[in-house]
This record gives structure tokens, C-alpha cells and sequence, in this order.
């Protein structure tokens, strides 16, 4: 089942990450409660997930951005794209990515950006199989510590 995360899913969804990539469930803190809530409160923050088993199995981030350019469409980033390891190439992940497309369309984006650090071959074409153009756009990251 495909749908946006209820607000007592924040351990599933830290759990799942562990697949992306963290190493560690993050302590439960005020500080990331406080994480918790303002993303639950954004309505253009969208955190979809994937359950199958009864568990969260693939997840990613939808986040719609106003823009002042393109009469005044928005756009979207997609971010976070996972799914849990001995779940991988069931369509779960696309479904995700799927549901966030649509997202993006009833919110009137005129075009929805993913990046990844993946250099990986078989996850370059799992993008480019869900619509995504990697010769479109050059990427440019700058990193904060």
C-alpha cells in the first residue's frame, strides 16, 4: 500500500533509512521530535512510504517548492528514495516514486528534479526507467558541515 506516513511511523521510517544511508536509528530528542513535527505540519512536505508486510518497505520524500518563474508554477524535489534490503526489485521503490510524480502533478509543478550520489549502474537505470532524464540538468552540490 502507497500513501503519505502517519505521524507515529517516525522509528519505522528512521528504521528504514538504515537502508539508505545511515548507521545508526538517531536518538529520540527533542530537537528531532521537533524535526518530526515540522515536517508533519508542512503541507508541501510529503513523506511517502510503502508498506508490505506490515512494515515500511520503501520510502521517499516529495517536497514542493513555490516559484516565482514558469507562471508561477511550482516545482519538486524528490529525496530519500529507499527500500529496505530483501525488498529491492518488487516495484515497491517505483510506486514510491510514482505517487510522488502525481503528487507533483495535482500540485501543478512543471517538472519534479531528483538527484542521486549513486553511481551505481542498476540504480542509475531504475531512475531512468520511472521517467527520470539524467542529461537534462547538471547538478551542482555544495556541502556544509
Amino acid at each position: 500500500m502507497i500513501r503519505e506516513i502517519q505521524s507515529s511511523e517516525l522509528e519505522a521510517l528512521l528504521e528504514l533509512y538504515l537502508s539508505l544511508h545511515e548507521t545508526a536509528i538517531p536518538e529520540d530528542t527533542p530537537a528531532l521530535r521537533k524535526v518530526w513535527e515540522r515536517i508533519l505540519q508542512d503541507e508541501d512536505h510529503h513523506v511517502i512510504v510503502c508498506e508490505a508486510d506490515g512494515i515500511l518497505v520503501s520510502s521517499c520524500v516529495c517536497v514542493i517548492i513555490p516559484n516565482l518563474t514558469r507562471n508561477a508554477r511550482p516545482y519538486a524535489l524528490i529525496e530519500n528514495v529507499v527500500t529496505r534490503d530483501g525488498y529491492r526489485r518488487k516495484g515497491y521503490g517505483s510506486a514510491c516514486l510514482r505517487f510522488a510524480a502525481e503528487t507533483a502533478k495535482n500540485a501543478n509543478c512543471y517538472k519534479v528534479m531528483l538527484l542521486t550520489g549513486s553511481k551505481d549502474q542498476g540504480t542509475l537505470e531504475f531512475y531512468r526507467k520511472n521517467g527520470f532524464d539524467s542529461g537534462d540538468k547538471t547538478a551542482f552540490i555544495q556541502r556544509f558541515t
